[in-house]
């Protein structure tokens, strides 16, 4: 079995305990705060990895940073996790626990793409237009690619729309080496 369909597994586990226990938003934010650190610091993220470094160790470490900063039952998975040996699979468990949190309360995960960075106004009405259209929150991410000249690329859930001026223009250029244009000639 993969990793992310094991860390999902364990994700849906954690989320349904957090549920029963009342603590959904408190180990939502643990999850946030793992992946935080994953994210800042490369180091940790291997060292979890690292077959070299022993379970009992990597245990340590957990409990050395997390030990009474996060609730019992995320101390708790942390436990499960290291004593079947999968430490590995705890970045992407914390990002899955995010993505079922999300789904869980209606929240959609938007990216979108520009060439410039958005204004708040474009930004509030996006999220607004959004939210109209699908009845959910939305938890924006906002990525700036230059090379897609203008326009943009949305992305909500596995949904995508590339109306960007770069996609235009490679539509544009198969039309042309397609030579259908021609026959009319």
């Amino acid at each position: 079995m993969t990793d992310s369909r094991v860390a999902s597994r364990y994700a849906k586990s954690l989320i349904e305990l957090a549920i029963e226990k009342g603590a959904l938003e408190k180990i939502y934010e643990d999850m946030q705060l793992f992946s935080q650190i994953c994210d800042a610091n490369r180091d940790f993220r291997l060292m979890l990895r690292n077959p070299i470094v022993s379970h009992g160790k990597k245990k340590a470490v957990l409990d050395k940073i997390f030990q009474g900063k996060v609730h019992e039952s995320t101390m708790a998975i942390f436990e499960i996790i290291t004593r079947k040996n999968r430490e590995a699979i705890l970045p992407s468990l914390a990002e899955e626990f995010v993505h079922q949190y999300n789904k869980y309360k209606q929240i959609d995960e938007v990216t979108v793409t520009t060439s410039v960075p958005l204004t708040p106004e474009l930004r509030q009405k996006l999220v607004s237009s959004i939210k109209e259209r699908t009845g959910h929150q939305v938890d924006l991410t906002e990525q700036v690619d230059p090379e897609l000249i203008g326009g943009f690329v949305l992305q909500i859930g596995d949904r995508m729309m590339d109306n960007s001026i770069k996609s235009k223009l490679k539509a544009l250029e198969y039309e042309f080496t397609d030579e259908s244009y021609m026959k009319g000639f």
